[in-house]
């Protein structure tokens, strides 16, 4: 599996850290940028990464931004991706299992190394469960449609 990785300045420490903690996964990472702390614009980024899970480049992502509510908006705009705000572990096990979310969103401003490590984590291992949530995601899907012709 290779997870798109990006982030704005805000976010920058702490994407660096999740890619330190996916190789030790052994998970290959694809870096979008930033690659530094100097004040970007967090929409080139985001919009760079979601572009890569809509067109089906990559099959799942991680934004960071300071809040994670930017880089949610920006990702959420392009057709099929699923981004999803964590904020703790059972909005990350929800997110996968419920919504078969492609892309996590993290705001490096609200959370600390651990339990960005921790959401992490569990993102990458919860599966989706299919069911009464697949018939959602269809529902999803044909807005989208609808919406974008």
């Amino acid at each position: 599996m290779i997870i798109a990785i990006a982030s704005d300045h805000a976010g920058f420490v702490a994407k660096e850290q999740i890619k330190d903690l996916l190789l030790k996964l052994s998970i290959e990472v694809k870096d979008f940028g930033c690659f530094s702390n100097e004040s970007v614009d967090y929409p080139n980024f985001g919009s760079a990464l979601a572009s890569s899970i809509s067109n089906g480049q990559y099959q799942r992502g991680i934004l960071i931004c300071g809040t994670g509510i930017g880089m949610s908006i920006v990702a959420n705009k392009f057709p099929g991706v699923r981004a999803a705000l964590c904020h703790n572990e059972f909005t990350a096990q929800a997110c996968r299992e419920h919504n078969d979310a492609n892309i996590l969103v993290m705001g490096a401003r609200t959370l600390d190394e651990q339990q960005m490590e921790q959401i992490v984590k569990i993102w990458l291992e919860t599966p989706f469960a299919g069911g009464r949530h697949a018939n959602r995601l269809k529902l999803i899907s044909e807005i989208e449609e609808k919406l974008n012709k």
